[in-house]
């Protein structure tokens, strides 16, 4: 009986990722979050920079 709810929790939880999979998908919302993080990133890149060069004057 325990074994019957372990495969049942499972099987629904990978049905969830499944579902959520195809809604990614379907709203193309993985390249929707990288077009919105590319600033951040940008930013975050020049500020690396900018740190780099000036420990390498140093």
């Amino acid at each position: 009986m325990i074994v019957l709810k372990i495969v049942l929790i499972v099987l629904a939880v990978l049905f969830v990722l499944f579902l959520l999979s195809l809604v990614i998908y379907f709203f193309n919302l993985d390249m929707k979050f990288a077009a919105a993080m590319t600033p951040v990133m940008n930013k975050y890149y020049d500020w690396q920079k900018h740190r780099r060069e000036k420990n390498k004057k140093r």
